[in-house]
């Protein structure tokens, strides 16, 4: 804890409580989580403690960086970008954490530096990572797999490509030996019973995004607060922020937030953005800067010091600012202290 003038409020029973949600919805299912991206910028080591508690088993990571910062933790853990011939070091420390192989040359690379347990990604429509659905008996021979997966591209609408990559996983997974099958991320969960397979790996959902209509009942997890730098008065007529794109009807009070875009509080909040205090709805003013929010609170009692809450519901700041939900989490910046309730 670094006293910053600006935090993350972290709920920790939601995240559980969306954990839990997305299990029951997964059925018989295990369900796992994406852990990826600091634990999409929660912290992956304070969201792996809390879902292992809760019963989670199953985690999934990027990069080996990422796995080393919680192999301690997690039960079980997969690495999505497989093992590059720099990673084969990394990839053998331990027994729980595997390589997802995703190309020939990493699957025969795992092969003949000695094999083991590892998880392989097959390409079934999506054209980013994986062996291709229909690639030969032979790409996946000698290779000792834990999890067989997939990534569906369109689950968070309704669309065809959903039905076709169900479909030919389920025929990989009935040719290619494997201990267990995981087709579903968050909105593939929604999408019925099959698409579910043996594991779920929820993201998103998790860290109370909203990835599809269907997707009620998660509660929101992040809680950006920033701390009141100053309160000034602005004059009708007047400017606020840069490029003086608002100009006052009325005198206004103001708030100075210690917050902008180099946290991740992006510009396409400018003016359309709104801050808590308390209760009261405080709007944006202007356009958001590097490290400065300017909000009115003519309505609200504000002073120095103060701490006011983002308004970061991630279904509706998405739809305010133009980013995606996921971008919105990944990209809080460093300079917040993470607090959880």
């Amino acid at each position: 804890m670094t006293d910053a003038p600006l935090r993350l409020r972290l709920d920790g029973a939601a995240l559980v409580h969306n954990w839990r949600t997305l299990s029951e919805r997964s059925g018989p299912a295990a369900c796992g989580a994406a852990v990826k991206a600091d634990g999409y910028g929660l912290g992956a080591r304070d969201v792996v403690r809390r879902l292992r508690e809760a019963g989670c088993r199953d985690f999934f990571v990027a990069t080996w960086a990422e796995a080393a910062a919680v192999a301690d933790l997690a039960p079980s853990v997969s690495v999505l970008h497989g093992a590059r011939p720099e990673d084969l070091s990394d990839a053998r420390r331990w027994r729980h954490v595997r390589p997802v192989l995703n190309t020939p040359a990493q699957a025969a690379r795992w092969r003949e530096s000695g094999g083991g347990p590892c998880d392989v990604m097959v390409d079934t429509g999506m054209n980013r990572l994986g062996l291709r659905w229909d690639a030969p008996a032979t790409a996946f021979a000698g290779l000792e797999i834990v999890t067989l997966l997939s990534h569906l591209a369109c689950a968070d609408e309704d669309h065809p490509l959903n039905a076709l990559q169900r479909d030919r996983f389920a025929a990989v997974a009935a040719r290619v030996p494997a201990q267990r099958t995981s087709l579903a991320n968050s909105a593939g969960i929604f999408l019925g019973a099959d698409y579910r397979f043996d594991l779920t790996r929820p993201g998103l959902a998790l860290y109370g995004g909203v990835p599809c209509p269907a997707a009620a009942g998660l509660r929101q997890v992040v809680a950006p607060q920033a701390q009141v730098l100053q309160r000034r008065r602005m004059l009708a007529g007047e400017t606020a922020g840069y490029n003086a794109t608002y100009r006052a009807p009325a005198d206004q009070e103001l708030a100075i937030l210690n917050i902008g875009y180099a946290d991740g509080y992006g510009r396409g909040f400018s003016s359309v953005g709104t801050v808590f205090a308390g209760d009261g709805a405080c709007p944006v003013r202007g356009l958001v800067s590097m490290d400065l929010l300017i909000v009115d609170v003519s309505a609200a009692e504000v002073a120095e010091g103060d701490w006011l809450t983002i308004d970061y519901a991630l279904d509706r700041a998405a739809a305010a600012s133009g980013r995606s939900q996921y971008e919105l989490l990944t990209g809080l910046g460093s300079r917040f202290d993470r607090v959880w309730l």
